[in-house]
């Protein structure tokens, strides 16, 4: 074999990618809410979003105490999961933890207040919803605005098994609540791309323009030569209420 032999180039991975190189390579333990115990916290919870990419619907975040005493094997980032295990364990999450809570803030809001500080409103709230309610926190990446004991964990889903438990449950209520949807806007394919910005999706905005749950504010919608849908069926009842909720101009 000749010594002149030329090896092939790497391919060069897309971020997207690598970083989800990077989350398979990080191991999910119970390392960040051990010192939360050992500091003294009895009741920490992990918190995280879903949604925040999406150009469809809201953005949903969970919070989840887990039991000390129980544990849930396969925890880990919700995006390293297929949808049959989220389910699951997400299933066990909800009969066997200390305490969960769900909220989501909707794409009218998400276009006044922008992405990030929507998921950090949808956190916040989802964190203060639990019952018994935490005395720690430990967050993915993320400072809430509240007065409890916070940690901010740079790709915490992939390392704390709160934080990936929070981003399952999460995960499995917005991918419900859009399914919920399709039916209803079924052009966009939102039972399969959950309102991601694949290639039939942003296709279907080319030729059909947004639906009045897209997010706006987002420049592959807002970018867009067709103008909104408005449909009938929300205009029946108080026109002028739905326009103002929509943020709609005439």
């Amino acid at each position: 074999m000749s010594a002149e032999l030329k090896l092939a180039p790497e391919k060069t991975l897309s971020p997207a990618a690598a970083k989800l190189r990077l989350l398979k390579r990080l191991h999910c333990t119970l390392k960040f809410e051990k010192m939360a115990w050992q500091s003294g916290a009895r009741l920490v919870a992990g918190v995280d979003e879903v949604g925040r990419g999406s150009l469809f619907g809201p953005v949903v975040a969970a919070a989840v105490i887990l039991d000390p005493g129980y544990r849930i094997r396969g925890l880990r980032d919700s995006k390293l999961l297929l949808e049959e295990r989220r389910e699951l364990l997400a299933e066990r999450i909800r009969e066997h933890a200390v305490a969960w809570a769900i909220a989501a803030v909707d794409a009218a809001r998400i276009d006044q207040i922008n992405i990030y500080q929507a998921s950090r409103v949808a956190m916040r709230e989802a964190a203060l919803g639990l019952e018994p309610g935490a005395d720690h926190l430990l967050i993915d990446a993320m400072r809430l605005d509240c007065e409890l004991p916070q940690q901010a964990i740079i790709h915490g889903d992939a390392l704390s098994a709160s934080i990936a438990a929070a981003s399952i449950l999460a995960k499995v209520e917005r991918d419900r609540m859009i399914r919920e949807w399709d039916p209803v806007f079924p052009v966009y394919g939102l039972a399969s791309n959950k309102g991601y910005s694949t290639p039939h999706h942003l296709e279907a905005l080319r030729r059909h323009g947004p639906s009045p749950l897209h997010r706006q504010s987002f420049a592959p919608v807002w970018s867009n030569p067709v103008p909104q849908e408005v449909l009938a069926f929300m205009l029946e009842e108080k026109p002028e209420e739905v326009i103002v909720e929509m943020g709609i101009v005439r």
